[in-house]
């Protein structure tokens, strides 16, 4: 059976809502919920009221402090949003996007669903952690849903994208890049650009120019040796010109 997407809920801002999603992710089989920052707290009474007998979700739901601890051991996420802005990001509909959440389930990659909090949705910065975007296709004229009809729309579509070939049975082949691993490679970029002064006469884009290039670095879905082999380079660059002299004279 295909690996079921994580449901992440980024600073939800009432356990009724809460509730009312893990209730809509059971309808589809889903019971991996995670909890960012929630504002009223975890675990939350309010949530199992609401949640009506959907319990297995709020028992195995985890509470993490940041998105990023929350999609850490994740290969590809999604970020749904009504509004993707200025970011340069493939956009699906939850239609699509399910079936691309299968083929990667069953190439054994580990996936998740951002959802922004109720009052404006997820952050920019959050959004940058992804590699896609979901938009639900609504009336323009009023185009506003909840938290769990959201959860539910893509839930429905993930559940009904269910195929009953039996997923490819991948041997000893790499796996897709985690987004722990990507972090530690994006902050030892900044520390080597800090280092050398890059941002110095332009400071005040450092912040638009690293989630640029989380962005682009997102888009290019590395494996596992492709980030040991950036590891590899950033360590080349920054290497002091006498060592590379040194090296050379030893050979």
């Amino acid at each position: 059976m295909s690996l079921q997407p994580a449901i992440i809920l980024v600073e939800p801002q009432m356990g009724e809502n809460i509730g009312a999603a893990a209730r809509a992710m059971l309808n589809f089989g889903l019971t991996d919920l995670r909890l960012v920052a929630p504002r009223d707290g975890w675990p939350n009474d309010k949530a199992v009221a609401m949640a009506s007998g959907a319990n297995i979700v709020l028992e195995n739901a985890r509470a993490f402090e940041t998105t990023e601890d929350a999609i850490a051991d994740l290969n590809h996420v999604y970020a749904t949003t009504a509004r993707p802005r200025d970011v340069i990001k493939k956009i699906a509909t939850p239609h699509a996007a399910a079936a691309e959440l299968r083929a990667h389930a069953n190439k054994g990659a580990a996936t998740g669903i951002l959802f922004g909090k109720e009052s404006v949705g997820l952050s920019r910065e959050d959004v940058a952690l992804a590699d896609s975007i979901i938009s639900v296709p609504l009336n323009p004229d009023f185009s506003s849903i909840n938290l769990a009809q959201a959860v539910l729309l893509v839930g429905y579509e993930w559940f009904q994208a269910a195929d009953d070939t039996p997923p490819v049975q991948v041997h000893n082949e790499e796996r897709p890049a985690n987004k722990a691993e990507l972090s530690y490679l994006f902050d030892r970029i900044e520390r080597e650009l800090d280092t050398r002064g890059f941002f110095d006469p332009i400071m005040q884009r450092k912040h638009v120019i690293l989630q640029n290039m989380r962005n682009m670095f997102q888009r290019l879905g590395l494996m596992e040796s492709d980030v040991r082999a950036f590891q590899g380079i950033v360590k080349g660059l920054t290497m002091k010109l006498k060592d590379k002299t040194n090296d050379s004279d030893q050979s």
